[in-house]
């Protein structure tokens, strides 16, 4: 079984973060609510729609999602 979006991405992670996805990384780390054992896309896209108010737009999240399915 691969990772769950949620451990695949938090590697972005970057306390200096210049790019789009390293700060998707970080605010996701942040968010407590946020499912972390998901490896569905759309519950993962559903929830960042209601509760990403940090995401400035859903094509980050589809490019991070492009990412981890190439990575699996």
């Amino acid at each position: 079984m691969g990772k769950s979006f949620y451990h695949y991405i938090v590697k972005f992670r970057n306390e200096k973060a210049k790019d789009e996805i390293s700060k998707f990384a970080n605010d996701i780390y942040e968010d407590h609510g946020f499912p972390k054992y998901s490896k569905d896309y759309h519950d993962i896209s559903s929830y960042l729609e209601l509760n990403g108010d940090f995401l400035t737009s859903m094509s980050i999240f589809d490019r991070a999602w492009e990412l981890y399915v190439e990575d699996k």
